[in-house]
């Protein structure tokens, strides 16, 4: 169980992980796993699907029980924790009510006000009134010091910005789907201002807008932030820290998740060059061991080596980054230029409530579009149109020549037949195609060998979107349509998959909430702009570009309008010199920050050999020069590791004034 140490705080110490194990029946989930966390430290933990990242937070929450160490938090710590699915207990509260639990306390305070005003109302002697307006004075201060008045106010601005209406405010949670459910879910982890925040996939479920909204809020979250994302671009902007759960272990990495992703390789050719070298030292001790074994004269010589051998800690080489295989989508047959049209389209489910209206657009060959908007504003429901799955209400849809559609939906999974191996789930989709290239295929989305034969109850939901890729692209469609592509695929499938839609030659129209994936597979932007649509000749960040220009605008009227006029006027050697600029600054950081890396490895080198020194086999050694000199590297490796913390801290905050 997780214990909990008020002095912890008074340390430094936010969260510790003290050699802690975690099974699953046979299966390893944490082996003697330890690691820190600091106040206000923004950690990003990264990993597969399945290694145990959420049962880290349960473990934290004190929802599970260790199975060996300790975790240590401090006491009485408010702790907001977002899960990935609701408990559904709570169904019947309505929506501001469920979001207000998230402050236990506040809510509590609140009922035994009412239940004490209830009493002075239904008449008390003076006795009694005394000790029950003494008791509610009490209360009334513990409010105030909450911060309980706000606590309602707060709750619906978060919502209002998560895209709730205010008449939604009274509804119950149960009226929500899933989606808005998770909404909430996020609003009630978050409205009690927690000093440790645990936030379990919290872009899943949101659109674009909510992401960016996410991002903002999170980046003014000022106590401990615990991300387990896949959103890259959450990753990026929000964490500091990254901890990689792989293989039973956790390894802390100090920088966000591109400085992990570059570390990660560096470590990894690190520890297999000293793998190397210590497996070459031992091959050349035990040939020497077998040459001379037999000879008594060498038999101390022998035995001091046979010692030094098995004295010799194994250096792990981590797993290399898992990989799905590339994807493999084949060239589609060529179509004309036009792809699909529409003209004046309006569509509406119940004749009352128009999606939108009057739509008109076409789309080229080769172009890959990201459709955006909040939830609700008909994304899917123009990508069904395009796809030809869904008539229009009014207005034409017309496909191009030879156009070959090929739609994903969010429920395609739903629809494939558990009993079926991966294999035959394939081969339903075309008979004619040989076993050669079927195999192919799922090679290309990493299905290879006897996986092929597994059963489809036994996928994963990431394994299970990649098959879904590879049925679609057996008989490769020239106009892919794809709703949400990327749930529940981890960050390694989701770069490959982006990879392959920007190699792919056909043309791509898609509906992500993944910020990163949009930025590198998207090269147009369609925002839903209700009661129509809004075209974007440019990627997602030249689409913020314009987005928060025509904010601006908004905002500043008249004055607002000279403003973004005068910003369009920037000349191109105006915005190269503040490039320029930028790069300039952070070439000035960077140098002490790559010489602090270079002395720190060093220092480390030279510890590594001393500390060989002082073994029980090294006679001769003068232990106290050694000892001093240990001394002034750890003097120094401290120094170096502050400066570059330092350096890295600055380099984020010179990126995030230069967004």
């Amino acid at each position: 169980m997780a214990t909990w140490f008020l002095d912890d705080f008074n340390k430094g110490i936010m969260i510790e992980f003290v050699k802690v194990s975690k099974y699953f029946g046979s299966q390893e989930i944490l082996n003697d796993v330890s690691f820190m966390i600091s106040p206000r430290d923004r950690v990003g933990v990264v990993g597969p699907n399945g290694m145990g990242k959420s049962t880290i937070f349960r473990l934290i929450a004190d929802e599970m029980s260790t199975d060996g160490g300790t975790i240590s938090l401090p006491k009485n710590c408010r702790l907001g924790y977002l899960r990935q699915e609701l408990s559904g207990n709570d169904d019947d509260l309505g929506l501001l009510e469920y979001c207000e639990s998230g402050f236990p306390e506040i809510v509590r305070i609140q009922h035994r006000m009412e239940e004490l005003e209830g009493k002075l109302h239904s008449g008390v002697v003076d006795v009694e009134r005394d000790t029950i307006l003494k008791q509610l004075g009490e209360l009334q201060t513990r409010f105030e010091d909450l911060h309980g008045y706000d606590v309602r106010n707060k709750a619906e601005a978060s919502l209002s910005a998560l895209g709730f209406d205010s008449n939604d405010f009274g509804k119950k949670l149960k009226e929500f789907s899933g989606g808005w459910q998770m909404r909430a879910e996020l609003v009630r982890a978050t409205v009690a201002n927690p000093e440790i925040l645990l936030m379990d996939e919290p872009s899943n479920y949101l659109d674009l807008p909510a992401v960016e909204w996410l991002r903002r809020f999170m980046r003014d979250f000022h106590g401990t932030l615990v991300l387990i994302s896949h959103d890259r671009y959450l990753l990026n902007s929000l964490t500091n820290i990254t901890l990689e759960v792989a293989n039973a272990q956790v390894t802390k990495y100090r920088g966000n998740y591109d400085y992990y992703t570059v570390e990660r390789v560096a470590r990894v050719e690190e520890r297999l060059a000293a793998h190397k070298n210590q497996e070459r030292k031992r091959q050349q001790a035990e040939r020497v061991i077998n040459k001379f074994r037999a000879k008594s004269t060498k038999a101390a010589l022998v035995q001091s080596l046979i010692k030094k051998v098995d004295k010799m800690e194994k250096i792990v080489v981590p797993n290399s980054a898992k990989s799905v295989g590339k994807i493999r989508m084949g060239t589609p047959t060529r179509t004309g230029n036009e792809v699909a049209r529409l003209d004046n389209v309006s569509f509406t489910y119940d004749h009352d409530k128009w999606i939108f209206k009057d739509v008109s657009l076409s789309v080229n060959r080769g172009d890959k579009i990201a459709l955006v908007g909040l939830n609700g504003m008909g994304k899917t429901t123009l990508l069904k149109i395009l796809a030809g799955s869904l008539e229009p209400t009014d207005g034409k849809m017309v496909h191009g020549h030879k156009v070959v559609s090929g739609y994903q939906s969010q429920e395609m999974t739903d629809t494939m037949d558990e009993t079926l191996s991966v294999f035959q789930t394939v081969r339903q989709e075309s008979s004619d195609v040989s076993e050669q290239k079927i195999r192919g295929i799922l090679g290309g989305f990493g299905f290879s060998g006897e996986m092929v034969e597994k059963k489809v109850s036994v996928l994963s939901g990431g394994e299970k979107i990649r098959l879904a890729f590879a049925r679609l692209l057996v008989n490769p469609p020239n106009f892919l349509l794809l709703d949400e592509p990327t749930t529940h695929l981890d960050i390694a499938a989701r770069e490959t998959l982006e990879q392959a839609l920007h190699e792919f030659e056909g043309t791509v129209c898609m509906v992500s909430h993944d910020v990163e994936f949009v930025r590198n597979a998207a090269s147009t932007v369609i925002a839903m702009t209700p009661p129509g649509v809004t075209g974007y000749p440019g990627n997602y960040d030249y689409y913020r570009e314009k987005v928060q220009q025509q904010e601006s605008v908004a905002e500043a009227g008249q004055g607002g309008v000279v403003k973004a006029v005068s910003e369009k006027k920037l000349s191109k050697r105006e915005r190269a010199q503040k490039v320029q600029e930028f790069s300039r600054k952070k070439r000035e950081i960077e140098r002490p920050m790559k010489k602090a890396e270079k002395a720190i490895v060093d220092l480390e080198a030279e510890q590594a050999e001393l500390l060989a020194q002082l073994g029980p086999d090294n006679e001769g050694v003068d232990h106290a020069a050694v000892n001093k000199r240990l001394k002034d590297i750890q003097d120094k490796l401290n120094f170096n590791n502050r400066t570059w913390e330092a350096c890295m801290i600055e380099i984020d905050e010179l990126e995030q004034e230069n967004k």
